[in-house]
């Protein structure tokens, strides 16, 4: 009997983790709908990076960073969940696709550095700073790459128009883990 209650209760979790990182996934998604487009920039200001800041801290990383991944897989393989409803291999190779891989890094460093953050905003808010920092300097390189452009031209058109609106996403998501992370109740 042992046996099949610990059987029942590790196919649970995994259950559990599957869900919890599935619905990261459908967020990230959502909120990439959510799209403004910045004039100096190919870039839109998208809610994204909220989403993949609390799910580093609610998951932990290496489950947040499989949700990014899920993420990104489902676009490669053709459903239109990038922003726009774009999808494809090529949309990665866009202006976007370095902020999108910088999700699953970001994603994983919030998770794996969320505990140290303690439940004080302030550390949560630097936290979420520093691994937003992470999607833009992501995004940035990537942008480089792409266009050539030199570095103050990045930081222009690749970091400067975003700040504001990260600063927002990051205290917007240490407020909410902080009201409803590990530790409180619903």
């Amino acid at each position: 009997m042992q046996a099949i209650l610990k059987k029942e209760v590790g196919q649970d979790a995994i259950a559990a983790k599957i869900a919890a990182a599935s619905i990261f996934m459908s967020l990230t998604v959502l909120s990439g709908f959510i799209r403004i487009p910045v004039p100096m920039s190919p870039v839109p200001v998208t809610m994204q990076t909220f989403f993949v800041l609390l799910s580093g801290a609610w998951l932990g990383g290496p489950l947040a960073s499989a949700s990014q991944i899920g993420y990104l897989a489902l676009g490669i393989l053709g459903a239109p969940v990038f922003s726009s409803f774009g999808s494809g291999f090529l949309y990665l190779a866009g202006p976007t696709g370095g902020y999108m891989a910088g999700f699953v890094l970001a994603a994983f460093i919030t998770g794996r550095f969320a505990r140290c953050a303690g439940r004080s905003f302030a550390g949560l808010l630097a936290l979420f700073i520093i691994c937003d920092g992470i999607i833009l300097f992501c995004g940035a390189l990537w942008l480089k790459v792409l266009t050539g452009y030199d570095a103050a031209r990045i930081i222009q058109v690749g970091i400067l128009p975003f700040i504001p609106g990260d600063l927002l996403k990051a205290a917007g998501a240490a407020a909410a883990y902080k009201a409803f992370g590990p530790g409180n109740k619903f």
